[in-house]
């Protein structure tokens, strides 16, 4: 490191702003020029280097320079970009994660709803199949959550004419939904 370097880093050290401003005004655009070269966007590499002086200024107490200022500035902003396209290549990678998740998520979600609606289709088909006292006895005790007793009671039937009933709703929904299993659909 020359001496002239030496001076403006203990200046800058110091809270020179002045001396802070000159520097960032003699190396503000080739830095840009040589972020561009590896970010291949403007925009981006201003960016980088103004967040590197942004960095330099709220940490100059412990700014130290070993080499050359120049050589110090043009590898931090070489290093800056290269981390500036890690971090966008971790967004991007993590954004397309969150699209495949999101469509598997959908797929996943359209499938249920196919299968629910299936599945209501033999219900509804096996319900109606169903003498009507079995049906109805189906409905109250697991659409309306009547208990056997209250069912028994208003139908006027036995408490066993409402299990028997439930015994043979029960059996006709095995055999239906068994044929729906084995046609493969999980």
């Amino acid at each position: 490191m020359n001496l002239a370097d030496f001076h403006i880093q203990k200046k800058i050290q110091g809270g020179d702003i002045r001396e802070f401003e000159r520097l960032f005004t003699k190396y503000y655009g080739p830095l840009c020029h040589n972020a561009d070269k590896i970010l291949k966007d403007m925009d981006m590499a201003e960016d980088v280097v103004q967040e590197f002086f942004y960095q330099l200024w709220k940490n100059r107490e412990r700014f130290s320079l070993k080499l050359s200022l120049n050589g110090y500035l043009h590898r931090a902003i070489r290093n800056n970009a290269l981390h500036y396209l890690e971090h966008l290549a971790v967004r991007k990678d993590y954004a397309e994660h969150v699209v495949r998740e999101s469509r598997e998520l959908l797929q996943e979600k359209e499938q249920n709803d196919m299968e629910m609606k299936d599945l209501g289709k033999i219900i509804n088909e096996t319900l109606e199949q169903m003498p009507e006292r079995c049906s109805r006895i189906f409905r109250m005790n697991r659409f309306e959550g009547m208990k056997y007793r209250e069912i028994a009671i208003q139908l006027s039937v036995s408490v066993k004419t409402v299990e028997a009933e439930m015994g043979r709703a029960l059996q006709l929904f095995r055999k239906s939904l068994k044929a729906y299993i084995s046609e493969g659909v999980s």
